[in-house]
């Protein structure tokens, strides 16, 4: 539709928005035709285990919990990935536990970014006794082993899901609360925010509109690291037995109830553990590329 040179402003602005989002996706899949292999690797597995963790109840031949068969039954033509300690499909708790793994990651890295970030931003806006209030009180608890002192605290306050997603966020905000700062430190001091500040803006408007979008590279791909971190801690939590509690399916909690199958050669509690590798591999090698992508080198 062409646009008269008589036509409204109301008129060319809403006809402006399509071109620009066609601009966009078009840019955005040459980019994608110029990444690397490994990029494509890690945003093909991403989004497979993405598709299987939304769609678990419909891909799963059995629910997540119900008892199918006997104990440890070999892999067949019904079960195609054999049965667990009390009989339950080894496929469909794998299918399962890429929904619980995966969400409960990723709830736990936003809630721990939207602590960390805030704070961060805080802190190098403001300065002064704020920012060595808040810098100080992180480097103490950074100094505290963080897998110890979530084991501690879930001891405490008990291992259901709601306790591990503030627990491990709370103490994983502190990453980020370091990084946030770090690079927020470097934009507070340009020209821009002190004219916004001698403007008047108030300090929610200098923070969302003149910081976080000058800073929004690095947190990103330091979202992709923490989560794969975040994603361990709590594979490794469940493997000790204070993570996702049972009859709920998890990855790390599947390596430890089947453990046993290895004594007799069986691989089956490996198929969990490298379900975890291989996720924790592709959002490496997706933050790779974007981060050669936000630097601006040329390949």
């Amino acid at each position: 539709m062409s646009v008269e040179s008589g036509d409204s402003p109301e008129l060319l602005a809403a006809a402006a928005p399509l071109p620009e989002r066609r601009t966009r996706l078009q840019s955005a899949w040459r980019a994608l035709k110029k990444a690397p292999i490994t990029a494509w690797f890690g945003l093909i597995v991403v989004g497979t285990y993405v598709f299987v963790a939304l769609f678990a109840p419909l891909i799963a031949p059995y629910g997540e919990a119900q008892v199918v068969g006997d104990q440890y039954m070999p892999w067949d033509n019904q079960y195609l990935l054999g049965t667990d300690q009390i009989g339950r499909d080894m496929l469909s708790r794998l299918i399962f536990g890429a929904r619980n793994s995966i969400g409960i990651a990723v709830l736990t890295t936003a809630l721990s970014f939207s602590i960390g970030g805030f704070l961060g931003m805080l802190a190098a806006t403001l300065g002064g006794w704020i920012d060595q209030i808040l810098a100080r009180s992180v480097d103490i608890l950074m100094a505290i082993p963080q897998l110890i002192f979530a084991l501690v605290l879930l001891l405490i306050f008990g291992s259901s899901v709601l306790n591990l997603i503030l627990i491990i966020a709370v103490l994983d905000s502190t990453r980020v609360f370091r990084l946030t700062r770090a690079v927020a430190m470097n934009v507070v001091v340009q020209d821009f925010v002190e004219a916004a500040r001698l403007q008047g803006e108030k300090l929610g408007w200098i923070t969302t509109r003149e910081i976080l979008p000058n800073i929004l590279p690095p947190l990103i791909a330091e979202f992709g690291l923490r989560f794969c971190f975040v994603f361990l801690t709590i594979a490794a939590l469940s493997f000790l037995g204070l993570g996702i509690q049972p009859p709920t399916a998890d990855w790390g909690s599947m390596v430890r109830e089947n453990a046993t199958l290895i004594n007799y050669g069986d691989i089956t509690p490996l198929l969990p553990a490298a379900a975890i590798a291989l996720l924790t591999i592709a959002v490496n090698f997706l933050v790779d590329w974007f981060l050669h992508k936000a630097s601006g080198l040329k390949e």
